[in-house]
C-alpha cells in the first residue's frame, strides 16, 4: 500500500509538471550520443511522470520512472533488438502485453522483455504512482561496439535475451536478495556519480542474468486481461461503497470470476490480499476525513464501513499508528 510520506515525496517533485505530461530529462556525456528511449516516444496519461535517461554505454542506456498516475499509454516503434529490464522500487505497475496477458510488479520485482512486445501498450498504476527503473540493451549495437568491461567478463547477450525473451515471451521474477543487492544502490545517487556507478551495476546485472537458470516455479504469475478487468471493477465497487461490506462468495456470485482466482488476481494486482487492502483503504479514507471534515469520529466511522467506533478506532490505530482522536488533534494543530 501507499507509503504517505513517500507519496507527498512524489507529488513535491512531480507538482510543477502539466497533467498529462511525462517530463523527460537526459543526462549525456556527450551530445552526439544517441538515446535509445526517446527516439520515436511518446505517451499519454492521466497523470505527471518524470523519466531521467543516461546513456550507460554504446547501446545500453538507464532510465529513472517516477509517475503519479492511475494510466499510461506508451508507443514507440516495434524495436525487434532491444531488451528492456523493468525494477520495480516503489508502487505496483501492471503491463498489458500484446498477447492479451498482463503482468504486475510490485516492490523489488523484475521484468525483461523485447521493446517488440510494448510498442502499442498500456501500462496501469494501481495504487497511483511508480518509482522503478529501466534498463534498455540495443544487442545489435552493443555487439557492433562491445565495451570491454562487459567483454572482458564474457557476458553474452544473446544468450539472455533468448532464456529470457524467446520467441516473443516475458518474463517476471519476484522481488529476492540477489535483485536488492543489485539494484537497491542505484537509486537516489549524487548526479556526478550516476553514470560511473551505473556502468559497475550493469554489468553486475548482466552476470546475474546470464548465470540465473529461471523455472516457471520461479516466475510471477501472468493473467488474462479480462480477469484484471474484472478485478478493476471488483475494486470499483468495493471502494466506491465503503459503508458497504461485501464478501467473496457475493462477490464472486455478481462477477464471473471464481473465489480463488478473485483472491490471487486481486492481490498480484493491487498487492495485498482482499481483506488486507480494504482495511487499509478504508483508515486511509477515514483520515482524509478526519483531516478535511467537521464529520464526528462516530459519523466517521460508519461511512467507512465500522459497524462501531471501538472497532474503527482499533483498526485505525493499527493501521496508522495513532487514535483517531489524536491523529484529528495532530493536524488540526
Amino acid at each position: 500500500m501507499i507509503n504517505d510520506d513517500h507519496l507527498l515525496e512524489f507529488e513535491e517533485k512531480l507538482k510543477y509538471i502539466p497533467k498529462g505530461e511525462l517530463f523527460v530529462e537526459t543526462h549525456q556525456l556527450c551530445q552526439d550520443e544517441a538515446v535509445l528511449q526517446t527516439e520515436h516516444f511518446n505517451s499519454f496519461s492521466d497523470g505527471v511522470g518524470i523519466t531521467k535517461i543516461f546513456p550507460v554505454f554504446s547501446g545500453i542506456e538507464i532510465s529513472l520512472n517516477q509517475f503519479r498516475a492511475s494510466r499510461f499509454s506508451f508507443h514507440h516503434e516495434p524495436m525487434h533488438s532491444v531488451i528492456q529490464i523493468n525494477h520495480c522500487r516503489n508502487g505496483r505497475m501492471g503491463w498489458e502485453l500484446k498477447d492479451g496477458l498482463s503482468i504486475y510488479l510490485g516492490s523489488g520485482d523484475l521484468s525483461l522483455h523485447m521493446l517488440d512486445t510494448c510498442a502499442e501498450s498500456e501500462m496501469s498504476l494501481p495504487l497511483g504512482f511508480y518509482e522503478g527503473m529501466a534498463i534498455s540493451v540495443d544487442i545489435e549495437k552493443l555487439a557492433a561496439d562491445m565495451p570491454e568491461i562487459i567483454n572482458d567478463a564474457g557476458i553474452d547477450i544473446v544468450k539472455i535475451t533468448k532464456k529470457f525473451c524467446g520467441n516473443g515471451k516475458v518474463t517476471a521474477l519476484p522481488a529476492s536478495e540477489k535483485i536488492s543487492h543489485i539494484f537497491s544502490e542505484m537509486y537516489d545517487l549524487p548526479p556526478k556519480m550516476c553514470i560511473p556507478y551505473f556502468k559497475l551495476k550493469v554489468q553486475e546485472l548482466l552476470l546475474f542474468l546470464d548465470m540465473l537458470e529461471v523455472s516457471e516455479e520461479k516466475e510471477l504469475t501472468k493473467y488474462f486481461s479480462e480477469q484484471v478487468e474484472i478485478i478493476k471493477e471488483i475494486h470499483k465497487q468495493l471502494t466506491e461503497n465503503l459503508d458497504k461490506r461485501f464478501t467473496i462468495e457475493e462477490l464472486s456470485k455478481q462477477y464471473p470470476i471464481n473465489t480463488s482466482s478473485m483472491k490471487s488476481v486481486f492481490k498480484a494486482v493491487y498487492g495485498a490480499p482482499i481483506a488486507s487492502y480494504m482495511k487499509e483503504y478504508r483508515v486511509k479514507q477515514a483520515a482524509v476525513l478526519l483531516r478535511d471534515s467537521n464529520k464526528t469520529i462516530a459519523e466517521i466511522s460508519e461511512a467507512v464501513g465500522y459497524e462501531s467506533q471501538s472497532k474503527f478506532s482499533n483498526a485505525f490505530k493499527e493501521v496508522m499508528q495513532i487514535l483517531p482522536a489524536a491523529y484529528r488533534k495532530q493536524y488540526r494543530n
